[in-house]
Protein backbone atom coordinates (compact mmCIF):
# COMPACT_ATOMS: atom_id res chain seq x y z
CA UNK A 1 0.00 0.00 0.00
CA UNK A 2 1.46 3.34 -1.39
CA UNK A 3 1.57 5.82 2.47
CA UNK A 4 0.81 9.11 2.29
CA UNK A 5 2.86 11.46 4.48
CA UNK A 6 1.69 12.81 8.07
CA UNK A 7 1.49 16.27 6.61
CA UNK A 8 -0.53 15.22 3.51
CA UNK A 9 -3.17 13.67 6.56
CA UNK A 10 -3.30 16.31 8.38
CA UNK A 11 -3.42 19.02 5.31
CA UNK A 12 -6.53 16.55 3.59
CA UNK A 13 -8.20 16.49 7.26
CA UNK A 14 -8.30 20.32 7.64
CA UNK A 15 -9.86 20.96 3.55
CA UNK A 16 -12.02 18.19 4.20
CA UNK A 17 -13.45 19.31 7.59
CA UNK A 18 -13.50 23.01 6.47
CA UNK A 19 -15.26 21.99 3.39
CA UNK A 20 -18.25 24.03 2.01
CA UNK A 21 -18.82 25.23 5.22
CA UNK A 22 -16.11 28.62 4.65
CA UNK A 23 -18.89 29.98 2.20
CA UNK A 24 -22.27 28.55 3.47
CA UNK A 25 -22.42 29.92 7.19
CA UNK A 26 -21.76 27.25 9.55
CA UNK A 27 -24.71 27.49 11.79
CA UNK A 28 -26.38 30.55 10.60
CA UNK A 29 -30.09 29.31 12.38
CA UNK A 30 -28.22 29.92 15.55
CA UNK A 31 -27.87 33.78 14.26
CA UNK A 32 -25.28 35.80 16.20
CA UNK A 33 -24.69 33.15 18.80
CA UNK A 34 -23.14 31.09 15.11
CA UNK A 35 -19.44 31.27 16.33
CA UNK A 36 -20.18 30.06 19.46
CA UNK A 37 -22.16 27.14 18.14
CA UNK A 38 -19.01 26.70 15.55
CA UNK A 39 -16.60 26.12 18.52
CA UNK A 40 -19.03 24.21 20.63
CA UNK A 41 -19.58 21.29 17.70
CA UNK A 42 -16.11 21.61 17.09
CA UNK A 43 -15.36 20.10 20.30
CA UNK A 44 -18.23 18.05 20.52
CA UNK A 45 -17.59 17.21 17.27
CA UNK A 46 -13.97 15.83 18.13
CA UNK A 47 -15.55 12.92 20.09
CA UNK A 48 -16.94 11.30 16.90
CA UNK A 49 -13.44 11.94 15.14
CA UNK A 50 -11.49 10.84 18.38
CA UNK A 51 -13.84 7.16 18.11
CA UNK A 52 -13.02 6.93 14.13
CA UNK A 53 -9.27 7.26 15.85
CA UNK A 54 -9.71 4.62 18.97
CA UNK A 55 -11.16 1.88 16.44
CA UNK A 56 -8.18 2.76 13.83
CA UNK A 57 -6.13 1.80 16.50
CA UNK A 58 -7.77 -1.01 17.50
CA UNK A 59 -7.69 -2.62 13.77
CA UNK A 60 -4.34 -1.49 12.92
CA UNK A 61 -4.44 -0.74 8.53
CA UNK A 62 -7.80 -1.29 7.80
CA UNK A 63 -10.86 1.05 6.90
CA UNK A 64 -14.40 1.47 7.93
CA UNK A 65 -15.93 -1.40 5.61
CA UNK A 66 -13.69 -3.70 6.48
CA UNK A 67 -14.16 -3.17 10.85
CA UNK A 68 -17.51 -4.37 10.83
CA UNK A 69 -16.86 -7.80 9.23
CA UNK A 70 -14.15 -7.95 11.37
CA UNK A 71 -15.67 -7.28 14.68
CA UNK A 72 -19.30 -9.07 13.81
CA UNK A 73 -18.45 -11.46 11.27
CA UNK A 74 -19.62 -11.39 7.33
CA UNK A 75 -23.32 -12.25 7.50
CA UNK A 76 -23.68 -9.03 10.04
CA UNK A 77 -20.77 -6.73 9.57
CA UNK A 78 -20.86 -7.12 5.31
CA UNK A 79 -24.54 -5.69 5.29
CA UNK A 80 -23.53 -3.11 7.78
CA UNK A 81 -20.40 -2.06 6.15
CA UNK A 82 -22.22 -1.28 3.00
CA UNK A 83 -24.39 1.27 4.35
CA UNK A 84 -20.88 3.32 4.18
CA UNK A 85 -20.42 3.85 0.39
CA UNK A 86 -24.36 4.76 0.37
CA UNK A 87 -23.47 7.61 2.88
CA UNK A 88 -20.17 8.46 0.78
CA UNK A 89 -22.08 8.46 -2.69
CA UNK A 90 -24.81 10.91 -1.11
CA UNK A 91 -22.22 12.98 0.19
CA UNK A 92 -20.10 13.34 -2.70
CA UNK A 93 -23.22 13.99 -4.81
CA UNK A 94 -24.44 17.07 -2.26
CA UNK A 95 -21.06 18.43 -2.28
CA UNK A 96 -21.43 18.29 -6.47
CA UNK A 97 -24.73 20.06 -6.04
CA UNK A 98 -23.24 23.00 -3.42
CA UNK A 99 -20.83 23.68 -6.25
CA UNK A 100 -23.27 23.86 -9.03
CA UNK A 101 -25.57 25.99 -6.83
CA UNK A 102 -23.21 28.44 -5.63
CA UNK A 103 -21.13 28.95 -8.77
CA UNK A 104 -24.93 29.04 -11.19
CA UNK A 105 -26.02 31.44 -8.34
CA UNK A 106 -22.83 33.56 -8.31
CA UNK A 107 -20.54 34.25 -11.46
CA UNK A 108 -21.83 31.37 -13.40
CA UNK A 109 -25.44 32.50 -14.12
CA UNK A 110 -27.42 30.96 -17.27
CA UNK A 111 -24.78 28.29 -17.73
CA UNK A 112 -26.23 24.75 -18.04
CA UNK A 113 -25.81 22.83 -14.73
CA UNK A 114 -24.30 19.61 -16.36
CA UNK A 115 -21.84 21.98 -18.35
CA UNK A 116 -19.97 22.82 -14.74
CA UNK A 117 -20.21 20.01 -12.94
CA UNK A 118 -19.49 17.92 -15.92
CA UNK A 119 -15.75 19.97 -16.03
CA UNK A 120 -15.58 19.42 -12.11
CA UNK A 121 -16.25 15.59 -12.50
CA UNK A 122 -13.45 15.46 -15.76
CA UNK A 123 -11.23 16.84 -13.72
CA UNK A 124 -11.88 14.66 -10.58
CA UNK A 125 -11.89 11.30 -12.41
CA UNK A 126 -8.66 12.48 -13.85
CA UNK A 127 -6.90 12.87 -10.23
CA UNK A 128 -8.40 9.83 -8.67
CA UNK A 129 -6.98 7.64 -11.72
CA UNK A 130 -3.61 9.46 -10.54
CA UNK A 131 -4.34 7.95 -7.43
CA UNK A 132 -5.11 8.95 -3.58
CA UNK A 133 -1.32 10.46 -3.18
CA UNK A 134 -2.09 13.36 -5.84
CA UNK A 135 -4.67 14.42 -3.87
CA UNK A 136 -2.69 14.60 -1.03
CA UNK A 137 -0.13 16.52 -3.03
CA UNK A 138 -1.95 19.14 -4.38
CA UNK A 139 -3.80 19.63 -1.06
CA UNK A 140 -0.22 19.92 0.54
CA UNK A 141 0.22 22.93 -1.68
CA UNK A 142 -2.56 24.34 -2.46
CA UNK A 143 -3.99 24.45 1.61
CA UNK A 144 -1.22 27.13 2.59
CA UNK A 145 -2.27 29.51 0.03
CA UNK A 146 -5.94 29.07 1.13
CA UNK A 147 -4.65 30.09 4.54
CA UNK A 148 -2.74 33.11 3.80
CA UNK A 149 -5.57 34.21 1.22
CA UNK A 150 -7.88 33.62 4.72
CA UNK A 151 -5.39 36.00 6.57
CA UNK A 152 -4.87 38.68 3.70
CA UNK A 153 -9.09 38.56 3.48
CA UNK A 154 -9.12 39.44 7.61
CA UNK A 155 -6.69 42.28 7.37
CA UNK A 156 -8.83 43.89 4.60
CA UNK A 157 -12.09 43.38 5.72
CA UNK A 158 -11.01 45.22 9.28
CA UNK A 159 -9.11 47.70 7.11
CA UNK A 160 -12.69 48.65 5.31
CA UNK A 161 -13.76 49.66 8.67
CA UNK A 162 -17.55 47.59 8.08
CA UNK A 163 -16.53 45.33 11.22
CA UNK A 164 -18.50 46.44 14.37
CA UNK A 165 -18.37 43.83 16.97
CA UNK A 166 -21.50 45.17 18.90
CA UNK A 167 -23.08 43.03 16.81
CA UNK A 168 -22.14 39.46 18.27
CA UNK A 169 -24.05 40.69 21.35
CA UNK A 170 -25.58 39.83 23.88
CA UNK A 171 -23.81 36.39 24.01
CA UNK A 172 -26.69 34.00 24.22
CA UNK A 173 -28.87 36.32 24.17
CA UNK A 174 -32.06 33.61 22.82
CA UNK A 175 -30.58 31.67 25.72
CA UNK A 176 -28.32 28.22 25.30
CA UNK A 177 -31.54 26.45 23.49
CA UNK A 178 -31.50 27.55 20.39
CA UNK A 179 -27.63 27.22 20.29
CA UNK A 180 -28.07 23.66 21.66
CA UNK A 181 -30.57 22.73 19.30
CA UNK A 182 -28.29 23.92 15.92
CA UNK A 183 -24.99 21.76 17.67
CA UNK A 184 -26.94 18.68 17.25
CA UNK A 185 -27.67 16.76 15.21
CA UNK A 186 -26.38 19.15 12.57
CA UNK A 187 -23.20 21.16 14.08
CA UNK A 188 -21.09 17.76 14.87
CA UNK A 189 -22.62 15.88 11.99
CA UNK A 190 -21.62 18.66 9.23
CA UNK A 191 -17.61 18.31 8.85
CA UNK A 192 -17.03 16.54 11.55
CA UNK A 193 -18.80 13.27 12.37
CA UNK A 194 -18.34 13.37 8.05
CA UNK A 195 -14.81 12.83 8.77
CA UNK A 196 -16.02 9.09 8.84
CA UNK A 197 -14.92 9.37 5.26
CA UNK A 198 -11.29 9.55 6.42
CA UNK A 199 -11.15 6.48 7.94
CA UNK A 200 -10.82 5.04 4.13
CA UNK A 201 -7.50 6.98 4.15
CA UNK A 202 -6.02 7.69 7.92
CA UNK A 203 -4.63 4.25 7.60
CA UNK A 204 -2.47 4.71 4.92
CA UNK A 205 -0.15 7.18 6.83
CA UNK A 206 3.58 6.43 7.25
CA UNK A 207 3.72 7.31 10.53
CA UNK A 208 0.38 5.63 12.22
CA UNK A 209 1.21 6.64 15.96
CA UNK A 210 0.84 10.63 15.08
CA UNK A 211 -2.37 10.49 12.96
CA UNK A 212 -4.46 10.46 16.28
CA UNK A 213 -2.33 13.77 17.56
CA UNK A 214 -2.19 15.50 13.28
CA UNK A 215 -5.97 14.52 13.05
CA UNK A 216 -7.29 16.95 16.31
CA UNK A 217 -5.27 19.08 15.93
CA UNK A 218 -6.99 20.02 12.27
CA UNK A 219 -10.33 19.26 13.54
CA UNK A 220 -9.69 21.95 16.01
CA UNK A 221 -7.94 24.05 13.46
CA UNK A 222 -10.75 23.80 10.87
CA UNK A 223 -13.26 24.56 13.52
CA UNK A 224 -11.32 27.52 14.78
CA UNK A 225 -11.06 28.78 10.75
CA UNK A 226 -15.32 28.51 10.32
CA UNK A 227 -15.61 30.19 13.78
CA UNK A 228 -13.55 33.15 12.76
CA UNK A 229 -15.08 33.47 9.42
CA UNK A 230 -19.16 33.39 10.96
CA UNK A 231 -18.13 35.68 14.03
CA UNK A 232 -16.23 38.07 11.33
CA UNK A 233 -19.71 38.23 8.91
CA UNK A 234 -21.74 38.82 11.80
CA UNK A 235 -19.97 41.38 12.87
CA UNK A 236 -20.25 42.94 9.25
CA UNK A 237 -23.93 42.19 8.09
CA UNK A 238 -25.91 41.96 11.99
CA UNK A 239 -27.56 38.67 12.36
CA UNK A 240 -30.12 38.98 10.29
CA UNK A 241 -28.07 39.77 7.61
CA UNK A 242 -25.90 36.66 8.57
CA UNK A 243 -29.05 34.29 8.58
CA UNK A 244 -30.88 35.34 5.55
CA UNK A 245 -28.06 35.43 3.26
CA UNK A 246 -27.59 32.52 1.41
CA UNK A 247 -23.67 32.45 0.83
CA UNK A 248 -22.80 35.09 3.68
CA UNK A 249 -19.04 34.33 3.49
CA UNK A 250 -19.00 34.72 0.10
CA UNK A 251 -20.74 38.02 0.31
CA UNK A 252 -17.99 39.38 3.19
CA UNK A 253 -15.22 39.45 0.52
CA UNK A 254 -17.72 41.88 -1.37
CA UNK A 255 -17.63 43.93 1.50
CA UNK A 256 -13.99 44.80 0.84
CA UNK A 257 -13.20 48.48 -0.20
CA UNK A 258 -9.92 50.39 0.84
CA UNK A 259 -9.02 53.68 -1.36
CA UNK A 260 -10.99 52.52 -4.44
CA UNK A 261 -8.48 50.44 -5.14
CA UNK A 262 -8.93 47.09 -3.04
CA UNK A 263 -12.42 46.49 -4.15
CA UNK A 264 -15.05 43.46 -6.08
CA UNK A 265 -12.61 40.49 -4.68
CA UNK A 266 -15.38 38.49 -5.40
CA UNK A 267 -12.74 35.67 -6.57
CA UNK A 268 -11.02 35.13 -3.45
CA UNK A 269 -14.81 34.05 -2.03
CA UNK A 270 -14.92 31.66 -4.90
CA UNK A 271 -11.25 30.55 -4.61
CA UNK A 272 -12.27 29.26 -1.26
CA UNK A 273 -15.52 27.50 -2.14
CA UNK A 274 -13.94 25.72 -5.04
CA UNK A 275 -10.47 24.54 -3.69
CA UNK A 276 -12.40 23.19 -0.43
CA UNK A 277 -15.23 21.84 -2.11
CA UNK A 278 -13.20 20.07 -5.12
CA UNK A 279 -11.11 18.48 -2.81
CA UNK A 280 -13.80 17.38 -0.37
CA UNK A 281 -15.93 15.77 -2.91
CA UNK A 282 -12.86 14.20 -4.36
CA UNK A 283 -12.14 12.43 -0.89
CA UNK A 284 -15.97 11.27 -0.42
CA UNK A 285 -15.65 9.75 -4.38
CA UNK A 286 -12.15 8.34 -3.38
CA UNK A 287 -13.70 6.74 -0.26
CA UNK A 288 -16.84 5.48 -2.12
CA UNK A 289 -14.96 3.64 -4.82
CA UNK A 290 -11.91 2.37 -2.60
CA UNK A 291 -15.03 1.20 0.08
CA UNK A 292 -16.59 -0.73 -2.83
CA UNK A 293 -13.84 -2.30 -3.88
CA UNK A 294 -12.71 -3.88 -0.69
CA UNK A 295 -16.33 -5.22 -0.77
CA UNK A 296 -16.37 -6.93 -3.62
CA UNK A 297 -12.43 -7.82 -3.55
CA UNK A 298 -11.49 -6.23 -6.72
CA UNK A 299 -8.00 -5.38 -7.93
CA UNK A 300 -8.19 -1.94 -8.42
CA UNK A 301 -11.08 1.01 -7.70
CA UNK A 302 -10.47 2.69 -10.91
CA UNK A 303 -12.78 0.60 -12.66
CA UNK A 304 -15.10 2.19 -10.73
CA UNK A 305 -14.61 5.66 -10.65
CA UNK A 306 -15.84 7.04 -13.91
CA UNK A 307 -19.42 4.83 -13.50
CA UNK A 308 -19.40 6.05 -10.41
CA UNK A 309 -18.33 9.59 -10.96
CA UNK A 310 -21.50 9.75 -13.92
CA UNK A 311 -23.88 8.27 -11.69
CA UNK A 312 -23.22 11.02 -8.53
CA UNK A 313 -23.11 13.70 -11.47
CA UNK A 314 -26.45 12.38 -12.47
CA UNK A 315 -27.62 12.06 -9.25
CA UNK A 316 -26.78 16.24 -7.95
CA UNK A 317 -28.51 17.23 -10.50
CA UNK A 318 -31.60 15.75 -9.70
CA UNK A 319 -31.33 15.81 -6.05
CA UNK A 320 -32.92 19.04 -5.79
CA UNK A 321 -33.88 22.09 -7.79
CA UNK A 322 -33.09 25.24 -5.95
CA UNK A 323 -31.18 26.26 -3.61
CA UNK A 324 -33.52 26.00 -0.66
CA UNK A 325 -34.51 22.31 -1.63
CA UNK A 326 -31.25 21.93 -1.61
CA UNK A 327 -30.80 22.79 2.12
CA UNK A 328 -33.36 20.93 2.61
CA UNK A 329 -32.37 18.28 1.53
CA UNK A 330 -29.64 18.02 3.87
CA UNK A 331 -30.58 18.87 6.67
CA UNK A 332 -32.94 16.13 6.15
CA UNK A 333 -30.03 13.40 5.48
CA UNK A 334 -28.48 15.10 8.12
CA UNK A 335 -31.14 14.66 10.94
CA UNK A 336 -32.36 10.66 9.78
CA UNK A 337 -28.95 9.21 8.95
CA UNK A 338 -25.95 11.29 10.45
CA UNK A 339 -26.41 10.48 13.79
CA UNK A 340 -27.26 6.81 13.40
CA UNK A 341 -24.76 6.05 10.81
CA UNK A 342 -22.22 8.59 11.46
CA UNK A 343 -22.26 8.21 15.32
CA UNK A 344 -24.34 5.57 16.83
CA UNK A 345 -23.46 2.72 14.68
CA UNK A 346 -19.62 3.21 15.07
CA UNK A 347 -20.07 3.52 18.72
CA UNK A 348 -21.81 0.59 18.92
CA UNK A 349 -19.05 -1.23 16.81
CA UNK A 350 -16.27 0.51 19.46
CA UNK A 351 -17.77 -1.21 22.20
CA UNK A 352 -18.02 -4.35 20.44
CA UNK A 353 -14.75 -4.39 19.45
CA UNK A 354 -13.38 -3.37 22.98
CA UNK A 355 -15.09 -6.24 24.65
CA UNK A 356 -13.89 -8.68 21.85
CA UNK A 357 -10.42 -7.28 22.38
CA UNK A 358 -10.24 -7.49 26.28
CA UNK A 359 -12.02 -11.42 25.53
CA UNK A 360 -9.44 -12.23 23.02
CA UNK A 361 -6.41 -10.58 25.52
CA UNK A 362 -7.93 -13.23 28.27
CA UNK A 363 -8.40 -15.97 26.47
Amino acid sequence: MKMLTIRQLFMMTVIFQVGTSVIFGFASASGRDAWITTLLSTVIGSLPVLMFLMLMRLYPGMTIVEWFPKTFGNWLGVPLAWIYPVMFFFGAAHSLGDIKDMLITTILPGTPEWAILALFITVMIYILMSGVQTIGRLTEMILPVLILFFLFEIILIFSSEVVDFHRLTPIAGEGWGRILHVVVPNGISQSFAESIALTMIWPMADRPEKVLNRVLIATFLSGFIIAVFDAIAIAVFGEMGFMTMVYPLYTLTKTISIADFFENLDAIGILYFVCTAFFKTSIQMYALVRSIQLLLYLQSYRSLVIPMSIVALIVSLTLSKSSAEHFAVFSNLVAYTGVPFYIVLPFLLLVAAFIKTRLLTKI
